[in-house]
C-alpha cells in the first residue's frame, strides 16, 4: 500500500524512523530556564544605588559607635604631662579634673591657666573619684575629659579634597591598630598637604585621647573618616578616578619611581606587623616601597607613611613649578 509508506513513524532502509529528529538533550531547555532572580540594584556592585546603601550603613555604623563611646563615657587623658601636651596641642575637652589638695607644680598651674583660656571647665574632685574615672591609671591628680571623636563620611572627605583645587591625595590605613601611629600619620598627613585619613571599622584604632594628643591637634583640622569595608571603599574611590597606592616593604615599585604622585591619590598604609592585607593589596593599581640601607629594619607605620607623604609633597611642589 503505497499510502504506508508515508505514514507516521516509517521505517527508513537506514534503520530510522521517519520524521525522528535528533533530540536537544535537554539543552534547550536548560538554556531558556533562568539564571535566577536578577540582584536588587543596592546589592550590585557599582551600581549608585549600592553605593548609597553602603554609604546609608557607613553612617549607621559611625552612630552605632558613637552610641556606644557615649554608653562607656567619656574619655579621660590621665597625668601631668600627658594633659599639658594635650592642651597645648589643642584637642578639644570639655572639662578638667584637679585632684583635691594636691601637689602643685608648674604642669598643674600650666594646665589650670590653658584650660580657664580655653573655656574648659575646671572641677576639683577627690583622688578616689578621679582614680574611677581613668580607671586607676596613674593621673598624678590631673584628668583631661574628651568628647567622642566626630568622623566625616569617606565622600563628603572626597568631595571636600576635589573642591581645594588640588589633586585629591587621601591616607587609607589597613590595620593600624595603635593610636599613636594612628595619632602620627594623620600629623604627617596634615604637614604633607593630604586632605584627609580613612580608617576601617574594624581592626583598627580609633580616635582615642592618645590618638588625639600624638596628632598633636591636626585631627580637629584633618578630616577623619571610617570605611564600613576598607576594599570597598577602594574600589569606589578607584571608580571615581583616584589611583591606588599600597605601602609595602616588599614591593617592586621604588618610591624613587612613583610618578602617580602628582594624580589624585591615595596612600594605602599597612598594619605594624603584617603589612598589607590580601584583598587590599589586590585593589591597589601599584605597590611601592621605601629604599633603606642594609641591615636596617623595616620603618614603623608612622615613619613610613611621613617619608612617603614627604615625596609625594616634594613631586608636587616640582609639577607645580614646572
Amino acid at each position: 500500500m503505497a499510502g504506508n509508506s508515508h505514514r507516521r513513524g516509517a521505517i527508513r532502509k537506514d534503520g530510522t524512523k521517519k520524521g525522528q529528529v535528533v533530540g536537544s538533550g535537554g539543552q534547550r531547555r536548560k538554556g531558556l530556564e533562568g539564571k535566577g532572580p536578577t540582584p536588587r540594584a543596592e546589592q550590585r556592585p557599582g551600581h549608585p544605588a549600592q553605593r548609597r546603601a553602603a554609604a546609608a550603613a557607613a553612617r549607621d555604623e559611625r552612630k552605632r559607635q558613637s552610641a556606644k563611646k557615649a554608653a562607656e563615657g567619656p574619655e579621660i587623658i590621665a597625668g601631668r604631662n600627658p594633659v599639658v601636651e594635650a592642651l597645648r596641642a589643642g584637642v578639644p575637652a570639655t572639662a578638667l579634673y584637679v585632684a583635691l589638695n594636691i601637689d602643685a607644680d608648674d604642669r598643674v598651674a600650666e594646665a589650670v591657666r590653658m584650660a580657664a583660656d580655653k573655656g574648659i571647665s575646671i572641677l576639683e574632685v577627690p583622688r578616689d573619684e578621679l582614680d574611677r574615672k581613668t580607671g586607676g591609671a596613674v593621673h598624678q591628680g590631673l584628668g583631661l575629659q574628651v568628647p567622642p571623636f566626630e568622623y566625616a563620611h569617606p565622600d563628603d572627605m572626597l568631595a571636600a579634597a576635589r573642591d581645594s583645587g588640588e589633586p585629591p591625595l587621601l591616607v587609607a590605613l589597613d590595620g593600624v591598630t595603635d593610636p599613636r601611629n594612628l595619632g602620627a600619620v594623620i600629623r604627617s598627613a596634615a604637614a604633607f598637604g593630604a586632605h584627609g585619613v580613612l580608617l576601617p571599622t574594624r581592626r583598627s584604632a580609633g580616635m582615642t585621647a592618645v590618638a588625639w594628643r600624638t596628632s598633636a591637634g591636626t585631627a580637629a583640622r584633618l578630616p577623619v573618616a571610617i570605611a564600613t569595608n576598607l576594599t570597598r571603599q577602594l574600589q569606589a574611590w578607584a571608580a571615581d578616578g583616584l589611583m591606588i597606592a599600597g605601602l609595602d616593604a616588599d614591593a617592586s615599585l621604588s618610591i624613587d619611581a612613583l610618578d602617580l604622585a602628582t594624580d589624585p591619590l591615595v596612600i594605602v598604609v599597612g598594619s605594624e606587623g603584617r603589612g598589607l592585607s590580601r584583598l587590599v593589596r589586590e585593589n591597589c593599581d601599584v605597590t611601592v616601597s621605601i629604599p633603606m640601607a642594609p641591615g636596617v629594619e623595616s620603618l614603623n607605620a608612622s615613619v613610613a607613611a611621613g617619608v612617603l607623604l614627604a615625596e609625594v609633597a616634594r613631586r608636587r611642589r616640582v609639577a607645580g613649578r614646572v
